[in-house]
C-alpha cells in the first residue's frame, strides 16, 4: 500500500494519463505492477490504461515469457509485446560489435533498447515510466547504467529482495485468483537472472544472478546491518557467521561480504542518479533524503578489516 499510494501521488502529480511498464514474467517486474494495478485501482483508473510491455530478448526463456502474458492478461492491463533482437543485432552492426561475443556489451544494450522503448512509448501515451529495479539490485549495482537503471519513478527501490519475496508470496496466498496464484507461485520459484545471455540447450535459464554476486539472502542481511544499525564490517561478518551458520561456513560468507562490500563502493555512481522512490522502509537510496555518498569513496579500509579476520 506504501508503494502504491506513493505511485498514485506521483501519477496525479505529473497529471499521467497511463504507466508504462516492462514485463520480464521475473520477481521485480512482477512486484512493480502488482502495485502499479493497486494505485490506477485507488485512483479509479481503468487497468487498461496500464501498458505493460514484454520485450523477448536473446535469454528469454519460455518459463518467463508465458508467465508475463499469464500475468497481463489476468490483471486485465493493456499488453504489448516488442522484441528486441532484430533491433540489438542492428545496433551491433551499427557499432561494429560481434553478436557472437557474450560480453558486457551484448548483455547492456539489450536494457538499453528494452528502456529506449519504455521511455519513448511513455512519452507517446503521455505516461510515466514505472521502475522495477530492487534496492538489494542498487546496493549491488546489478542494474544497467541508463538501462533498467532508469525510469521515471521506482516502486521498488526501497524493497529488498528478500522482502519483495515475501510481499509477492503474501499476495499469491491472498488472492482468490487460482490461475494468478499458480502464476506468482511459478515467479517465486524461477531463478533470478536478467536473461540478457542465451538459454541452456535445453531452454531453461543459464544466466543465474546468485550464482555470479551472491546469495540475496547473505546480501540483505549485510546491506540490512551496514545501512539501517551502521555496523563495522568486522560486527557485520561476525553476526551473519552466527546467523548463517547452519548454511555457509566463514570462507563463503566473507567471499560474499567482499563482493558486496567493494560492489557497494564502485556502484554508487548509480545510486547517485537513480530516479525518484517511494521510502516504504526505514532506508532507501534516493540521493534527496536517503543514502548519499561520494561515487569516488574507497572501500579499501573495510576490505581489509574484514580479511584481516
Amino acid at each position: 500500500m506504501i508503494q502504491a499510494t506513493a505511485l498514485a501521488r506521483r501519477i496525479e502529480h505529473t497529471h499521467s494519463h497511463t504507466a508504462v511498464i516492462g514485463i520480464s514474467g521475473g520477481l521485480d517486474s512482477t512486484l512493480a505492477l502488482l502495485v502499479t494495478a493497486k494505485a490506477f485501482d485507488i485512483l479509479g483508473k481503468q487497468r487498461k490504461e496500464i501498458i505493460a510491455i514484454t520485450m523477448p530478448g536473446f535469454g528469454t526463456t519460455d518459463r518467463t515469457y508465458n508467465n508475463a502474458l499469464a500475468l497481463m492478461a489476468k490483471l486485465c492491463v493493456t499488453q504489448k509485446e516488442i522484441a528486441i533482437k532484430d533491433a540489438c543485432l542492428q545496433h551491433f552492426k551499427d557499432i561494429g560489435h560481434d553478436a557472437n561475443i557474450h560480453d558486457v556489451t551484448y548483455e547492456n544494450s539489450q536494457a538499453r533498447e528494452r528502456t529506449q522503448i519504455l521511455m519513448d512509448i511513455a512519452n507517446e501515451k503521455n505516461g510515466l515510466v514505472i521502475g522495477t529495479g530492487d534496492m538489494s539490485e542498487l546496493a549491488l549495482g546489478w542494474a544497467t547504467y541508463n538501462g533498467d537503471h532508469m525510469s521515471m519513478y521506482g516502486v521498488n527501490a526501497s524493497v529488498p529482495k528478500t522482502l519483495m519475496q515475501h510481499i509477492v508470496r503474501w499476495v499469491a496466498e491472498n488472492t482468490n485468483d487460482e490461475e494468478i496464484r499458480k502464476t506468482l507461485l511459478d515467479i517465486l520459484d524461477t531463478p533470478i537472472s536478467p536473461e540478457l545471455t542465451p538459454a541452456n540447450d535445453n531452454g531453461t535459464i543459464k544466466q543465474k544472478t546468485e550464482d555470479l554476486v551472491g546469495p540475496y539472502e547473505l546480501h540483505d542481511f549485510f546491506l540490512y546491518h551496514f545501512i539501517r544499525n551502521r555496523f563495522s564490517p568486522e560486527k557485520i561478518l561476525f553476526m551473519a557467521e552466527n546467523a548463517f551458520k547452519e548454511t555457509y561456513d566463514k570462507e563463503t560468507i566473507k567471499k560474499w561480504l567482499n563482493t558486496f562490500i567493494r560492489r557497494f563502493f564502485t556502484q554508487q555512481f548509480k545510486r547517485s542518479c537513480m530516479p525518484d522512490s517511494p521510502k516504504t522502509g526505514s532506508c532507501n537510496f534516493n540521493a534527496i533524503d536517503g543514502w548519499s555518498m561520494p561515487s569516488d569513496s574507497s572501500n579499501e579500509l573495510w576490505s581489509n578489516n574484514i580479511n584481516q579476520e
